[in-house]
This record gives structure tokens, C-alpha cells and sequence, in this order.
């Protein structure tokens, strides 16, 4: 029998249990026949503080951590020298979840062993002229890497524009959801709606759950459901700089406004199933357009269904299972806004279809099979040319 082969996946998420679903997922999807390490910074100052990178209960990769600095400033940030030990093992492929143009994602480059294929992941959804030293740090990478990994359509299309880009092997794989944590949960709902204070008979919950920043589209949401016709109860769910101006904005809405803050990612799916419609919308700026929107497979997860904007990689992540709507056109998104929140049985239908894309689409056992399937392709002999 032959001996498994070893595979190190490098990535600061991964000090985060639930962000280490990937590997998790590839050594079961493999059956033995890959062992699989994760890399992860061994304190990493997360949202909430400081994150300490702890092993689960027979989890089925190898947790590694190692130290990192100044993981306030991904872009600056760097790992220690045990990193480099680690990755001078014996390894048959290695896996970056570090974007190529940072610093931690040169230093993988660098200290990465001749002749063991290196795979870069990356959201990348724009065209980019990065300035020193980042633009040195994406090129050192792209000389060293063997393939890599969009996480996304729009990724590959923008970067099988550039040269050193497109001269490697690559794959549109989108990250995962845990289709075991993001579940349709009755129970989750009703402790939730009990600490917010509401009824579960009231109006439809639109909810909303990610950064509170401009480009998240908060604004034109906030005004948008100011012209909805039907009753309605939002639940605003994240954190960021626009936070005074949300609540500003609640308060004049009295009771059917809720703004939760410093919710931890292991709770997001409890908040999620309070909502009756996730709205994602998205803005496009000229520096940044959606690049994934984990929020809508996680709530396709969880039932509840989903209306977006098509900002960047939205159109591609919702596709049928879900309303997508122009991200500027404000009578449209009211238009759809008041067709959802009168009709259940609508919203009943996005809820079924976005369950079953989250399941054979996103569901971590499914994107491990892929990954799984590109990292074999890189390792298969080439024949002669």
C-alpha cells in the first residue's frame, strides 16, 4: 500500500476552528490518501481579540501553529522561522492561503523547497498594479508558484488577463460553507428572536450580516426599506464605521430596527435563522466589487433566501437560487423587496433552492473534492511534449 501523500495548507484564517474546514475536509474527502497539515498563526488579533490557534476533538488534520507578527496588518504581516522548518519537510505539495502580493505570501514562496509544487488561493476579483513592495512580493510569488486557485469566477477572469497569471495551471473553486453549523434550526430562531426582544408573529425579518462599511450598501438599503409598502422588521448583524449612522437610523425606526454587533462567526448561524430574507447589497467601487459574499451561501445553508446585488462575484454565487437585482437601481430593489415580503410561498421556493446550491454546490466535502482533483492534476506525470 502506498503511503499517503502530504499536503501543508498555509493560511492565517485557519487560527479560526471553523476556517479550517478545508483541510478538515480534504483528509476525510481523500480517504487516507492524503495527509494533510494546517499552518496557522499561533495568536492572531481577530475582530474580537486575540485568537489562539487550539486543535478540535479528533479533527482529522494536523494543526500546526506557528508564530506570527503583526497580525493587526495582514498585508505586513509575516511568520516566524518555525514556519520555515515546517515547510523545509518532506511534502509533496503545498497550499497558500495567503494572498500572493502580502508579505506572509512571499515568504511561503521563498521558503518553500525546490520541486514541491506550491498552490497560491486568492480573491483577486480586479485588475491590480500594486505598489512597492507588494508588487515585488506578487511577482517573487508568481516565479515561485506551480498553479493557483481562484476563489471565484470573476477572480479568473481578471487575472488570466495578466501574463504571469495566466502561464499557470488555475481553477474557479469558491470556499465552502459547514452545511453542519449553517443549518435551517427552529430552535436557533427562537432563542434569537427571545433575546431580541421580538415576537416570532411580528412582520418579515430582512436581515443583513457583514462589515458596516459604505461598500456593503447599507445606505441605499436603509432607504430602500424606507419605501417598501408591507410591514417589515430589520436585523442589521456585523460591525464596522458606519455603526452611528445605522443606529441613528434605528431609532427613528422604533421597535423594528435591531442592530447586533460582536457576533462571533460560531453564532452567525443562530442570527441568520431569525432572518425571513438576507439582502446583500453590494456596492462597486473604482478599488473593490464583491468578491464572494460568504453571508449568501452561509444563509442558502441555514433556508433563508436571498436577495443581492451583482456586484462583482454575486451573480455567479447566487445564480438561480436567489433574486439579484442591478445594485444601483433603487425602484427595482423595491419593487422585488415588496413582491418577497408579501409572498411567502416566493420566498419558501428561494429558500428550497438555495438549500440544495449550498448543498451541491458549496458544501465543504464537495469543494475538498475539487481542490483534491487539481492537486492531482498537478502531481500526474507529464508526458513528453
Amino acid at each position: 500500500m502506498n503511503a499517503p501523500r502530504r499536503l501543508l495548507t498555509i493560511g492565517h484564517s485557519y487560527a479560526v476552528a471553523l476556517n479550517r474546514r478545508l483541510p478538515q475536509e480534504i483528509a476525510r474527502a481523500s480517504s487516507g490518501g492524503w495527509s494533510v497539515t494546517a499552518a496557522a498563526p499561533a495568536r492572531f488579533h481577530g475582530d474580537f481579540g486575540v485568537l489562539q490557534a487550539r486543535p478540535e476533538p479528533d479533527e482529522p488534520c494536523a494543526l500546526a501553529p506557528v508564530p506570527a507578527y503583526l497580525t493587526r496588518h495582514i498585508h505586513l504581516m509575516f511568520y516566524g522561522r518555525k514556519l520555515r522548518r515546517l515547510l523545509q519537510q518532506e511534502w509533496d505539495l503545498i497550499h497558500c492561503w495567503e494572498e500572493p502580493y502580502i508579505l506572509s505570501g512571499a515568504q511561503v514562496a521563498y521558503w518553500s523547497p525546490p520541486g514541491v509544487p506550491l498552490i497560491y488561493a486568492t480573491f483577486q476579483n480586479l485588475p491590480k498594479r500594486y505598489p512597492p513592495p507588494f508588487g515585488w512580493f506578487e511577482r517573487r510569488s508568481l516565479k515561485r508558484a506551480a498553479g493557483w486557485i481562484g476563489f471565484g469566477e470573476t477572480v479568473v477572469a481578471t487575472l488570466e488577463g495578466q501574463p504571469a497569471y495566466a502561464a499557470r495551471p488555475h481553477r474557479a473553486i469558491p470556499p465552502g460553507v459547514d452545511t453542519v453549523c449553517f443549518r435551517p434550526d427552529p430552535d436557533a430562531r427562537a432563542e434569537t428572536l427571545r433575546k431580541l426582544n421580538w415576537s416570532a408573529a411580528g412582520p418579515p425579518i430582512v436581515g443583513f450580516l457583514g462589515r458596516f462599511v459604505e461598500a456593503k450598501g447599507l445606505r441605499p438599503l436603509m432607504r430602500r426599506l424606507e419605501r417598501v409598502a408591507p410591514e417589515w422588521r430589520a436585523l442589521m448583524v456585523g460591525g464596522g464605521p458606519l455603526e452611528p449612522e445605522l443606529r441613528v437610523w434605528a431609532e427613528r425606526q422604533g421597535d423594528r430596527v435591531r442592530v447586533a454587533t460582536k457576533v462571533p462567526h460560531d453564532q452567525a448561524a443562530a442570527y441568520l435563522n431569525a432572518m425571513d430574507l438576507l439582502c446583500a447589497p453590494s456596492l462597486t467601487t473604482t478599488r473593490w466589487r464583491e468578491q464572494f459574499g460568504r453571508m449568501l451561501i452561509e444563509a442558502f445553508a441555514c433556508g433563508v433566501p436571498v436577495m443581492a446585488s451583482d456586484s462583482g462575484e454575486i451573480p455567479h454565487v447566487v445564480a438561480d437560487a436567489g433574486v439579484v437585482v442591478a445594485e444601483g437601481d433603487d425602484s427595482a430593489w423595491v419593487t422585488a423587496l415588496d413582491r418577497l415580503l408579501r409572498d411567502p410561498a416566493a420566498r419558501e421556493e428561494l429558500a428550497r433552492r438555495g438549500m440544495a446550491r449550498a448543498r451541491s454546490v458549496f458544501a465543504w466535502p464537495v469543494i475538498a473534492r475539487r481542490h483534491l482533483e487539481f492537486f492531482e492534476e498537478m502531481l500526474a506525470p507529464k508526458g513528453p511534449r
